[in-house]
C-alpha cells in the first residue's frame, strides 16, 4: 500500500465527515513555515488540524524535523502510519499527537484510532501567521490600525507585529478565516 492509497483514502473519509459544514476547506499538501514541511492533508475549520501520513514504503527518518514544523503551528495533528510502523512512530511523537494505524490493500484501506488527538499545548502564533500571504498580513496589520510603515517590510516583520497585537487565540481565528476565503489559491476541497 502507498501514500497516494492511504491518502485518497483519508481525503475522502475527512470529505465525508465534513461534507455537511460548509465552513470547512480540506486542503492537501499544506506548507509550513514558509515551505520547510507539507503536512499531508489538513482540514481547516475552527482549528487546523494537520494529518501525516507514513506508508510502509516509507521511513520515519524526516518524522523528528516534520514534528517541530507542524507542532509549531498545527492546532491538532494525527499521525496515520503503517502498522509496521507504528510502535517506532509513538516513541518519536508527542502524547498530544493522534495515531491513525492503517493497514489492508490499496483498494481496501482500513484505518484504526489507537489515540486521539488533544489540542496543541505550545502553539507558536508566529509559525500560524506564516501560513499568510504578504497581502494578508498587509490587510490584517490595515484592519488593526496597524499598517503604516509596514508595506515594504519583509513578512516576518509583519507577523512580529501582528503576533504583538493579538492573542494566539485571535490569530489562528485570523488565519483560518484568511485560508478559508483566499482566492487563487491551489484547488482546495470544501466540505459542501
Amino acid at each position: 500500500m502507498r501514500d497516494i492509497d492511504i491518502r485518497k483514502a483519508l481525503f475522502a473519509g475527512a470529505f465525508k465527515e465534513h461534507e455537511a459544514e460548509p465552513d470547512t476547506l480540506i486542503v492537501e499538501e499544506l506548507g509550513l513555515n514558509y515551505g520547510e514541511a507539507r503536512v499531508d492533508v489538513a482540514v481547516i475549520n475552527g482549528a487546523i488540524h494537520g494529518f501525516e501520513i507514513k506508508s510502509e514504503k516509507d521511513t520515519l527518518d524526516r518524522l523528528p524535523a516534520q514534528l517541530a514544523v507542524y507542532s509549531a503551528a498545527l492546532d491538532y495533528v494525527t499521525l496515520v502510519v503503517h502498522e509496521s510502523h507504528v510502535q517506532e512512530a509513538v516513541g518519536i511523537i508527542p502524547r498530544w499527537w493522534g495515531v491513525q494505524v492503517v493497514k489492508g490493500t490499496p483498494e481496501a484501506v482500513h484505518f484504526r484510532q489507537r489515540r486521539s488527538s488533544k489540542r496543541n499545548p505550545k502553539l507558536d502564533s508566529v509559525s500560524v501567521l506564516r501560513l499568510l500571504w504578504k497581502d494578508e498580513a498587509l490587510a490584517l496589520l490595515d484592519e488593526l490600525g496597524l499598517a503604516k510603515g509596514m508595506k515594504s517590510k519583509p513578512k516576518e516583520a509583519l507577523y512580529l507585529r501582528i503576533a504583538d497585537a493579538l492573542s494566539p487565540t485571535e490569530v489562528g481565528l485570523r488565519v483560518r478565516t484568511a485560508l478559508k476565503h483566499r482566492a487563487n489559491w491551489r484547488v482546495p476541497v470544501t466540505a459542501q
